[in-house]
């Protein structure tokens, strides 16, 4: 059950790296994991650096996807994103959070959906 839907995941968040594409973004990465969690899709809008959340629902019985995206799942995308800035970036790095919200086939692109929030 848990493989069937990291498949489901992993569709939409293709799908979602395409539809960035079409906006202009470059993905840098899938799926960046560290110790404290994931984030779906790290990428560059021009010189910024965007970290994604990718959040998918297959009917309105289930709310908004974009509301998933919680104070606790933003906390562990920030804390995430200061990881990759560790690994890969300098502190002085511009970056801003995203989230991509597919409900059903309509997809709607958050920039700048919240504020680094970790702790």
């Amino acid at each position: 059950m848990r493989n069937n839907f990291r498949k489901t995941g992993e569709r939409y968040e293709k799908k979602a790296g395409a539809y960035l594409e079409s906006q202009g973004y470059e993905i840098l990465e899938y799926n960046y994991r560290c110790r404290s969690g994931e984030i779906d899709i790290v990428a560059k809008d021009g010189s910024c650096l965007v970290f994604c959340e990718v959040k998918y629902r297959s009917g309105p019985g289930a709310g908004s996807p974009a509301e998933a995206v919680d104070l606790r799942k933003q906390q562990k995308i920030s804390r995430c994103a200061l990881c990759y800035l560790a690994c890969h970036e300098g502190p002085d790095t511009e970056c801003r959070f995203d989230v991509v919200s597919i409900a059903g086939e309509e997809i709607c692109l958050y920039r700048n959906a919240f504020d680094y929030c970790g702790r």
